[in-house]
């Protein structure tokens, strides 16, 4: 098992101030692949202050942070495999999706940045005045587990590009692919202090950032109830936040679709619901279909999930077990039918992963 005993502050691997430590679990499994020492509100303290004396030094020009993170692209691209196997290990997301979409989304996130960054005027003529676009200051970027490096790209590149130093917080349970991504940012030449890395527990790491006097954005994805909570701290400090949050998301179909296309709007609500095993915030939660369809729409969802439910990945721990296992049972309590599966799966253990909660309403 792997131990990752720093964090990545101002340019280099340094011990932490925290001293708790945290196993990483691979949900396939549920055996651990790597214990993590995290950070606490001290190596926040530290790792802002390298972001601001970077961001105060303005010492890193648009054109080199350009080239930069088109070298950090190719690199990353070039380890495409090794980051790829490292999220499997961390989310469990099966092989394939985890080299298609988990670290090529990311990829083509960064390469779309760049692309409109490289064409993008930051200043402006605005009649007889200029418009000038100016840095922000220290972004503080917290970042969920279910799409590790995509979410760790869509915050740093867009940062970076605009001149900001960042301090990402990964996820508690995904954070090697962070540590990876700093990894590899060093390897490509970002300056110290313009990409911080810290492992570490949201009510520690994640509060101090949205609190701290020096931070001038904090962005956040993840749940609602936490994004409140980050937006009323970060509120006292008056920062820019940008939260995305959870949804419920419906798939409404018409009934003016024919055959043919009413099956396939069918089976893509299904298929993009159950996408990542359904770990995704903007997957469609339900399908709402004319009452004189409904028997069609049955039959092809439960053919759709039949088929799909094999290539699926774990969940990516037991709390999310037990979470998914609980709005089953609440469906089935509100009088819902259970088409694949059982409404009372096997709970699972360490020895079985948490890829059991397979049952499909």
């Amino acid at each position: 098992m792997d131990k990752h005993e720093s964090i990545y502050l101002d340019g280099s691997w340094e011990a932490p101030h925290g001293d708790e430590w945290l196993e990483v679990i691979d949900p396939r499994s549920g055996e651990p692949v790597a214990s993590v020492r995290l950070a606490d509100a001290v190596d926040v303290d530290r790792a802002v202050a390298a972001a601001r004396r970077a961001f105060d030094a303005d010492a890193w020009p648009l054109a080199e942070r350009l080239a930069t993170l088109r070298s950090l692209h190719a690199r990353v691209s070039e380890r495409l495999d090794e980051f790829a196997d490292l999220i499997s290990s961390e989310m469990g997301s099966p092989d394939q999706f985890s080299r298609q979409v988990q670290v090529g989304m990311p990829l083509g996130v960064l390469d779309t940045t760049l692309t409109v960054a490289e064409g993008f005027s930051f200043d402006q003529p605005l009649g007889p005045s200029l418009l000038t676009r100016e840095p922000i200051g220290v972004v503080a970027a917290i970042t969920p587990w279910n799409f590790p490096l995509h979410q760790a790209v869509a915050k740093i590149a867009p940062a970076l590009v605009a001149g900001c130093p960042v301090v990402l917080k990964p996820a508690e349970l995904t954070p090697l692919s962070a540590y990876l991504l700093a990894e590899v940012a060093h390897e490509v030449g970002v300056p110290a202090g313009w990409l911080n890395v810290l492992a570490g527990r949201g009510t520690v790491v994640g509060e101090a950032l949205a609190t701290h006097r020096d931070v001038d954005m904090v962005t956040f994805t993840g749940s609602t109830a936490v994004g409140r909570r980050i937006g009323a701290l970060a509120a006292e400090t008056v920062k820019r936040v940008t939260l995305e949050l959870g949804g419920k998301s419906p798939s409404v179909l018409l009934d003016d679709l024919d055959p043919e296309a009413f099956a396939s709007a069918v089976q893509t609500s299904v298929g993009f619901g159950l996408m990542n095993t359904g770990q995704t915030c903007a997957a469609w939660t339900r399908l709402v279909v004319p009452e004189e369809r409904y028997d069609e729409a049955v039959a092809i969802a439960k053919a759709t999930a039949g088929a799909v439910a094999p290539t699926l990945g774990p969940l990516v721990s037991q709390t999310q077990w037990e979470r998914v296992a609980g709005h089953l049972q609440d469906a089935v309590a509100d009088g819902a039918e259970v088409l694949l599966g059982t409404a009372t799966p096997t709970p699972p253990t360490r020895a079985t992963g948490w890829i059991r909660c397979s049952s499909v309403g």
